[in-house]
């Protein structure tokens, strides 16, 4: 198959990927070696180079959660811009610099700030005009709009690489970023979605009152969960919305937690705590029954911040039935930065990058724009 930019022939390729999840809490960079002519049998994988988490300065973090809450000007956003791209290409270079490699291409996937599938639109910010300087590599970026631009979803978009990682067998993957997503393969067909909250509002009740960042492993999250309040969380409309479909911080994020705050304010400490990490788990569970029936030798796997969150697992394990594994396979963090640079490399090859049954996109579709250094 032949690349429509030039890259090597003679050896595989290293690929760099970038992602920067819903959490919003870094970078994580990946150098990966893809086989181009893999992707015909599905297994284009080769082998991860190295993992570079860079975590955002708890000023920029502040700012893209500003972004992602309206709380910015068109001026802040602008400048915003360019300070991921700063520091997007930093985490790259960082990891380059630590392999003594250089990528022949690189895949760009962005800070999330504003999610609008219903209209069509959304806004990932981080600048691949500074990377493809820093790296000296050609940079593919903006992946998600093509599809929406077909009307799909614009997300998810890792089932593919998912089913390219994961092999024949049936499966189940839970991520649990700042938002969950699952992605499921029994065997002939994937079906894959955003189930709604994962650590977006557990991160938000950190930095409210525990003034954390987060609660490592959910240690505070000790308390009762109030069932009338889960109740009532779990009528929320976009529980009643069927796939596809997916969401953001708009709907599970500052504005939510405001809303819900007296009620929250009512209780214990850690029974507020416990009570989201419940919800979390709950809405999950409330998602996965419409995979129903289950193939009988179906495997479950966890990953993202959220598999470290240890009161968030015991719900899962109370009410999901399924066992859940914990994704292995990669350096915490970094199986999404992989899925995206598999992405930026079929991108290259000029081969689809989105499942229209799982996004609703019209056709299938080659994925974002490129720069040259």
């Amino acid at each position: 198959m032949q690349p429509r930019i030039p890259l090597p022939e003679d050896r595989p390729w290293r690929v760099l990927g970038l992602m920067s999840g819903t959490s919003a809490d870094g970078v994580d960079a990946v150098l990966i070696e893809v086989a181009p002519g893999g992707f015909e049998g599905g297994t284009p994988f080769l082998r991860l180079l190295g993992h570079h988490p860079w975590a955002y300065p708890a000023a920029l973090r502040d700012q893209v959660l500003a972004a992602a809450s309206n709380r910015l000007s068109p001026a802040d956003l602008c400048i915003l811009q360019r300070r991921l791209g700063d520091h997007h290409a930093q985490a790259a270079n960082d990891l380059c610099g630590q392999l003594s490699l250089r990528p022949d291409l690189a895949s760009l996937h962005g800070q999330t700030v504003q999610h609008h599938p219903d209209q069509g639109a959304s806004l990932q910010l981080a600048d691949p005009y500074v990377l493809a300087e820093g790296l000296g590599c050609p940079v593919v970026w903006d992946l998600r709009r093509r599809d929406l631009a077909l009307g799909g979803q614009g997300a998810p978009l890792v089932p593919l690489p998912e089913r390219w990682l994961h092999g024949a067998a049936p499966w189940l993957a839970l991520n649990l970023g700042g938002i969950a997503n699952l992605t499921f393969w029994d065997g002939q067909r994937t079906r894959a979605w955003d189930t709604g909250p994962a650590m977006s509002l557990l991160d938000l009740a950190a930095q409210r009152w525990l003034h954390l960042p987060f609660d490592p492993e959910g240690a505070a999250a000790t308390g009762q969960v109030a069932q009338p309040l889960l109740e009532r969380w779990l009528r929320h409309p976009y529980f009643q919305l069927a796939p596809p479909k997916s969401t953001g911080r708009e709907v599970f994020g500052e504005a939510w937690i405001a809303s819900e705050f007296q009620a929250l304010e009512a209780m214990p400490r850690p029974d507020r705590l416990a009570t989201l990490a419940a919800f979390t788990a709950a809405s999950v569970a409330h998602e996965t029954e419409r995979l129903r029936p289950w193939p009988a030798n179906l495997r479950g796997l966890v990953s993202g911040g959220g598999a470290r969150h240890q009161r968030l697992r015991q719900e899962l394990a109370q009410r999901l039935p399924l066992r859940l594994e914990d994704d292995a396979v990669f350096p915490a963090g970094a199986r999404e930065a992989v899925s995206w640079a598999l992405l930026g490399a079929a991108s290259a090859l000029g081969i689809p990058g989105n499942l229209p049954e799982v996004t609703g996109a019209s056709k299938p579709a080659v994925l974002g724009s490129w720069v040259w250094p």
